[in-house]
């Protein structure tokens, strides 16, 4: 049987176990000798990343699943689920999921899942879409960014028995930016848009997506909604911007913004850090903020990046690993084997060298294009191995 040893497994405290497992499962949880024994490098299960674009088919120029899965498991993440947008078709049908199943066959070097998504005129579909075991549904209160995603103009029309994900900005809170500056497009979508959209989501399910602002943790709070938040707003402020890689939507704000979000993760009104990595070709990433494409690469730095930002803000692993692994896998329905490690779940772990260095090269990652806002920094943390408990596999929710 084979098994792993660590002085430091992230369980829910951090202690010396040995683990065993059969068939790519977890069957015991014990002490002793192991056939590899990993010293005092820390050993976390392996990740999950609930909020990832991966693009294919479609626009699979920007990024697809060999690509996708590849930066996602060197970075720790063992599994990961996709979002319905930006591929073509979006993942509002059963035929257009098949279509995304088919694409991804055979290219994944990780376990992926699948949101579907709802856009006007799609809500026919969302039963059989369950059926077919997609995690939840996206929708959107403003612009995607894509013209084959549309908004839904009431959330509260949308009806659906699992996780409805919700990119919240109100419309009426949104301008056009006055010129292409960064200021101009910060000014453009204040965190009045954010919480004022959170507001419309009162009576819902929604879970609320890459939330940016402390206006928007409290409008978690007062309704008891759940959301995540992702590295850049917990890594960078306003003032750290230097150019296109740093673009998103809803933008990195200023730092009293960044101790907020910070806050709201302590508190548990912020349950996850995902990445929201949103990869474009680099002729999209423009100087131009009112125009260039909004999205952030970093799939394989959600890990480092964030423990790197942690340090010093007395936040232990357990609760790094419940934002990074169990949580997410709750969200999307596969915390039954995915998450954490305990007898019966899927034998997938990260093992990291907590002090060691992680020099960032755009380049040298994995994800398609070599643009990231964490181009030449130095986080903290290193990812020594990464291992699947079994072959990469589709999964469909518990």
């Amino acid at each position: 049987m084979p098994s792993v040893r660590s002085s430091r497994v992230v369980l829910d405290e951090v202690r010396p176990a040995t683990l065993r497992y059969e068939d790519g499962v977890i069957v015991e949880i014990g002490s002793g000798p192991a056939d590899e024994d990993f010293g005092d490098l820390l050993l976390l299960p392996g990740l999950v990343d609930s909020h990832v674009h991966v693009n294919e088919p479609g626009r699979t120029e920007w990024e697809g699943f060999a690509s996708a899965t590849r930066a996602a498991l060197a970075g720790g993440t063992t599994t990961i689920v996709d979002m319905p947008l930006n591929s073509i078709p979006p993942t509002v049908s059963v035929e257009a999921l098949t279509t995304k199943q088919d694409a991804a066959r055979g290219r994944i070097l990780c376990d992926v899942a699948f949101w579907g998504g709802v856009v006007p005129g799609s809500e026919s579909e969302v039963d059989a879409l369950e059926e077919m075991g997609v995690c939840g549904f996206k929708i959107f209160m403003t612009d995607s960014g894509v013209p084959e995603f549309p908004p839904v103009a009431d959330p509260l029309s949308v009806v659906v028995n699992t996780p409805m994900l919700v990119h919240a900005e109100a419309d009426e809170h949104l301008t056009a930016p006055a010129n292409g500056s960064y200021a101009a497009y910060l000014d453009s979508r204040p965190p009045e848009a954010e919480a004022a959209a959170i507001q419309m989501l009162a009576g819902t399910n929604a879970h609320v997506l890459h939330v940016s602002s402390s206006e928007g943790v409290d409008a978690i709070a007062g309704l008891g909604l759940s959301g995540e938040t992702c590295p850049h707003y917990l890594t960078f402020v306003a003032d750290d911007v230097t150019g296109p890689a740093f673009k998103c939507a809803p933008p990195i704000r200023t730092a009293d913004h960044k101790e907020a979000l910070w806050a709201g993760l302590k508190e548990g009104v912020l349950s996850m850090v995902v990445s929201d990595h949103s990869p474009s070709p680099t002729e999209l990433k423009t100087d131009d903020f009112s125009t260039s494409w909004g999205g952030i690469s970093s799939v394989q730095l959600r890990l480092v990046a964030t423990w790197a930002a942690a340090v010093g803000r007395g936040i232990d692993w357990p609760e790094l690993r419940d934002w990074l692994a169990l949580n997410p896998a709750r969200l999307a329905g596969l915390d039954d084997r995915k998450g954490s490690f305990e007898v019966g779940k899927d034998a997938d772990l990260v093992v990291l060298d907590p002090d060691g260095q992680t020099r960032v090269r755009a380049g040298d990652l994995y994800h398609r294009h070599p643009i990231t806002p964490y181009d030449g920094m130095t986080l903290r943390g290193r990812v020594v191995d990464v291992r699947l408990g079994s072959p990469a596999k589709m999964l469909e929710r518990k």
